[in-house]
């Protein structure tokens, strides 16, 4: 049985789990024909993405990373550098390939400020989703906890994503966020948590 809360203690418990994939930095417009290309053969994919903290009021900064993860490789697009790449934008605006993250609108809100005319499709809410099927904590680092019975770290979440290189921490913290959002889906799928979201 997968529980429905846990206590930050209970969290805290757990063992450290993170992706253990192949990590992939995208970084030059040269890499993204085989990067869609291998996004593109999956129908599910672990979404997120990071942005620079901003610590003044008034202030906000564009998305800086866009992460899409197979159970096998994630992806970690530079968009601070490459802006949102046709076929990437291609996949994301797939009806087919149903990308899974948590507080997706956030992010999706974030990456239309590199393109008005987005129109993100098949994307799966786990914070709202959940919800709706009795779970009372949500958010990455409790579904993780409950589902897939692990403390993923969140020390890197507020570095500097614009940085000129990223820090194999950062990369491996990103990588995981993606990826366990996927990983929580299909267990739950498996597990038949979802089915009265599929059965309405």
């Amino acid at each position: 049985m997968i529980p429905k809360s846990i206590t930050k203690d209970e969290v805290n418990e757990l063992p450290l789990g993170q992706f253990e994939g192949e990590i992939v930095l995208v970084n030059s417009l040269g890499q993204i024909h085989e990067v869609v290309e291998e996004l593109s053969s999956h129908d599910l994919l672990g979404f997120d993405t990071e942005t620079k903290p901003a610590f003044k009021k008034g202030v906000y900064n564009f998305v800086s990373l866009l992460q899409l993860s197979t159970p096998d490789v994630a992806f970690l697009i530079r968009l601070n550098e490459l802006g949102l790449p046709e076929g990437i934008r291609g996949i994301m605006e797939d009806p087919g390939i149903l990308k899974i993250g948590a507080a997706v609108l956030d992010d999706l809100r974030g990456l239309r400020k590199y393109a008005q005319d987005f129109v993100p499709a098949s994307f799966f809410d786990l914070n709202e989703e959940l919800k709706k099927v009795g779970f009372k904590n949500i958010g990455v680092r409790n579904l993780a906890a409950m589902v897939m019975e692990i403390r993923i770290s969140k020390s890197e979440q507020v570095s500097n994503w614009e940085a000129s290189s990223l820090t194999e921490k950062q990369m491996l913290y990103a990588a995981t966020d993606a990826w366990v959002c996927l990983e929580i889906y299909k267990k739950l799928h498996l597990q038949g948590y979802l089915d009265q979201l599929f059965n309405r």
